[in-house]
């Protein structure tokens, strides 16, 4: 893989990845979406392609520490309406994937990330809101597979799928502990599903390992500071600190 190693890596390179990975453990367990700031860090200091492979067992490591402490809070019907949908999104990145360089890549999702973001402000602006259980409804089963495919695009072809299921759940009606289990488990199961495309793609591999396995030290102090925070962050918060990430991580995508 055409990647930097841990022996590579200079003292300030390390210490940006360790403080990405840190974030990771925070955005997992408090603003879901605050780790486009990490995929951001991580394709600076490392190659850009290689560095989703980086990256995605570090977010592993996040989202079994989430399901930890979100397990209780989160919504099934939601998930299995998802999960079909984002399996698509998954397949077509992949192939996706193999055909784009970087720089379509990028304009690709930051453009997706933002239009998803105007429409959330705006639905939300007109009370345009729903609860949970909508998604046993007709519009609401056709706005789960039309965000499920999105979010198996973005996550697979640059780990980037956090903006777009924070951005469905918001528009769903969840609350922010609904939010958070349910996040955690969906990011949990699509993230280990991708392991065996990332490795055919030669985006894992012994020398990826090596530089997760220093890193993911720092995602649990992040989860831990994460849980701490997320119970002193009231609701309206919570949401306007989502819907910033996602428009900071469109952005850091399209300007980059």
């Amino acid at each position: 893989m055409n990647t930097t190693t841990l022996w590579d890596l200079g003292g300030w390179q390390f210490a940006a990845l360790a403080l990405a990975a840190l974030l990771v453990g925070f955005s997992k367990t408090a603003v879901s979406g605050a780790n486009t700031v990490s995929l951001a860090v991580f394709a600076a200091v490392l190659p850009a392609r290689a560095s989703t492979g980086v990256l995605l067992p570090i977010l592993i490591a996040g989202d079994v520490l989430a399901v930890l402490a979100y397990r209780r809070h989160a919504h099934w019907p939601t998930l299995w309406r998802l999960f079909p949908a984002v399996a698509a999104g998954v397949v077509v990145g992949t192939v996706f994937l193999m055909r784009a360089d970087d720089g379509l890549v990028r304009t690709s999702i930051g453009v997706i990330l933002l239009l998803m973001a105007g429409v959330t402000v705006w639905r939300r602006r007109a009370g345009a809101e729903e609860e949970p259980d909508a998604v046993t409804t007709r519009a609401g089963r056709a706005k789960a597979r039309s965000y499920g495919v999105l979010g198996g695009f973005t996550t697979m072809v640059a780990n980037a799928g956090g903006p777009v299921m924070s951005l469905y759940l918001l528009s769903a009606g969840f609350r922010k502990m609904g939010f958070l289990g349910t996040s955690a488990f969906f990011f949990l199961i699509v993230n280990t599903s991708k392991l065996p495309f990332s490795v055919g793609l030669g985006l894992i591999d012994a020398e990826s390992l090596l530089l997760d396995a220093a890193l993911v030290l720092f995602v649990v102090p992040g989860a831990l500071l994460g849980k701490w925070a997320v119970s002193r962050i009231n609701q309206r918060l919570f949401e306007h600190l989502v819907v910033a990430a996602t428009v900071a991580g469109g952005l850091q995508l399209l300007v980059r």
